[in-house]
């Protein structure tokens, strides 16, 4: 199985219902950042849980200045519905004017991540 990068995955929605949430949100940050497309979370809320979020690949303006790439962030106890707006032209502009992507991907290195294999100290 091979993945190749696509223009039209801009966006990934991942479904999910789990607490200690804290690194998960900052892995979904980076995760949109290194595929340079969107990821928005739905978690439900609860004590350690919660923190639906949308994050944008979006981490450098046009002149080149760190922005924050958060486009939502909820709270781990309110309950809603959440909206986060991405700017698909914006994010198209950004992929054909970053270095990210493909780049400089190695997809003939991923075999060894691809193998079914489990092995010490992983195995459980």
């Amino acid at each position: 199985m091979r993945h190749y990068y696509s223009k039209r995955r801009l966006i990934i929605l991942v479904p999910n219902d789990c607490e200690s949430m804290k690194p998960r949100v900052q892995a979904l940050s980076t995760r949109a950042y290194e595929n340079m497309c969107g990821v928005a979370m739905a978690n439900p809320n609860g004590k350690n849980a919660g923190h639906s979020c949308a994050f944008s690949p979006i981490c450098w303006n046009e002149n080149g200045e760190c922005i924050d790439n958060t486009l939502l962030l909820a709270d781990e106890e309110t309950e809603g519905l959440f909206y986060a707006n991405f700017d698909m032209e914006q994010l198209r502009s950004y992929r054909e004017r970053e270095m990210l992507g493909n780049t400089f991907r190695k997809v003939n290195a991923y075999d060894a991540l691809l193998d079914n294999r489990v092995e010490y100290p992983f195995v459980r």
